[in-house]
């Protein structure tokens, strides 16, 4: 992002790791919350005063604001500064978090979603804002700063149930608001930054797609849709529910993992060998993964899916920024790019949950395959190398 210097600016010290570590420790926090949610509300619904239906929604909300939210966020970034933005978005986490364990009934918990909706689209912007201020290491920093944001989640999920055995879901949210509230500490440290020299953006989040908007989509849509919702089902037909669940959760917990391990390493290789080639090469290995789990080969093809998925993680963002001008601004193909991708996962489950009553989950991670190798194709030949 090109800004014009004011306090910190863009002085060395600014572009330098610190700020990836920085930003990204704050996207670890935050994401505490949300991560114990996705394990704890289904299960303990009667306790936050909703039902199933209302559970499907909570779990969904905020993937559908984020949608909409990236270009305003985008605009807001460069009109007001990275570091200031950081700030309000961290001071919304903490209420966020805080709000699942106070909050009874749908119209508040509505609200926690919607904020924290808000909130990760803000703080995943802020973490490629700082990541990509190095163009010919974007792959190594972003990959890293994915590794470090999968450390909250995971402690969420490993640490989660069983701090709610011992005080309960909704007081177990409440604890966690401390260490979310760190990161308002952290966001201050972050070096000051000025004015954008692009004031606004013209480009909506969901602007019509490029090649790789499409490939993004469908990856949400197959990994958070079919794969997250059918995993277990898959598992159950072949053994009891309570191991089915914990194979489906160890293969779920995989999505942090691969993204802590892979992100980081093909980011690195990229900015080595290019990112055009590797990001074909991991989109086609993603796609093998399904193709895996259609033809029966469940775990293999799963783990399969689930590395190069995190390896996409880094890969996106690299191939973007090495396919743009230097004097051309990358906040925003990056922006549209997230908010394509969630699109397909606020959608993948939706669409999947009417379709399992109708196909085998085997012949829809088939049909995911499909489409990955027609949107692979679309952008090899459509895409600047």
């Amino acid at each position: 992002m090109t800004t014009t210097t004011g306090g910190g600016g863009s002085s060395p010290a600014s572009s330098g790791w610190h700020t990836v570590i920085a930003s990204s420790s704050i996207l670890s926090l935050a994401l505490l919350g949300d991560a114990l949610l996705y394990a704890v509300l289904p299960a303990y619904a009667g306790d936050f005063g909703l039902t199933l239906p209302w559970v499907g929604v909570m779990l969904s909300v905020n993937r559908f604001v984020r949608v909409f939210a990236y270009g305003m966020i985008a605009r807001l970034t460069y009109a007001l500064g990275v570091r200031r933005i950081c700030i309000m978005a961290t001071v919304l986490a903490t209420i966020s978090t805080t709000l699942y364990g106070f909050g009874q009934g749908p119209v508040v918990l509505l609200i926690a979603r919607i904020l924290w909706g808000l909130t990760y689209a803000t703080l995943l912007l802020v973490c490629l804002a700082y990541a990509v201020e190095s163009r010919a290491q974007v792959g190594a920093r972003v990959g890293i700063g994915q590794a470090i944001q999968r450390i909250g989640p995971i402690l969420a999920l490993l640490g989660g149930a069983w701090l709610v055995g011992k005080v309960g879901p909704q007081t177990a949210f409440v604890i966690l608001a401390i260490p979310t509230a760190l990161s308002i500490v952290i966001a201050f440290i972050l070096p000051e930054r000025g004015r954008a020299t692009k004031p606004s953006l013209k480009t909506p989040s969901l602007a019509r797609p490029t090649p790789v908007d499409t490939l993004f989509f469908m990856q949400g849509y197959g990994v958070d849709g079919v794969f997250a919702l059918s995993i277990t089902l898959i598992f159950a037909r072949d053994t009891c529910l309570s191991v089915a669940v914990m194979s489906g959760g160890a293969l779920l917990a995989m999505r942090h993992f691969g993204e802590a391990i892979a992100a980081p390493l093909f980011g690195w290789i990229a900015d080595r060998s290019g990112a055009h080639r590797v990001f074909g090469l991991s989109v086609a290995l993603m796609t093998l993964g399904f193709a895996f789990v259609a033809a029966g080969f469940t775990v293999f093809g799963a783990l399969l899916m689930l590395v190069f998925r995190g390896a996409l993680a880094s890969l996106g963002p690299a191939v973007i920024t090495q396919g743009i001008g230097a004097d051309q601004e990358a906040l925003g193909p990056l922006a549209r790019m997230q908010a394509w991708r969630d699109l397909g996962a606020a959608f993948g489950p939706l669409v999947t949950g009417f379709l399992l009553t109708r196909v085998s989950p085997e012949i829809l991670h088939g049909m995911v395959a499909i489409a990955l190798i027609a949107g692979l194709l679309y952008w090899l030949r459509l895409s600047p190398r």
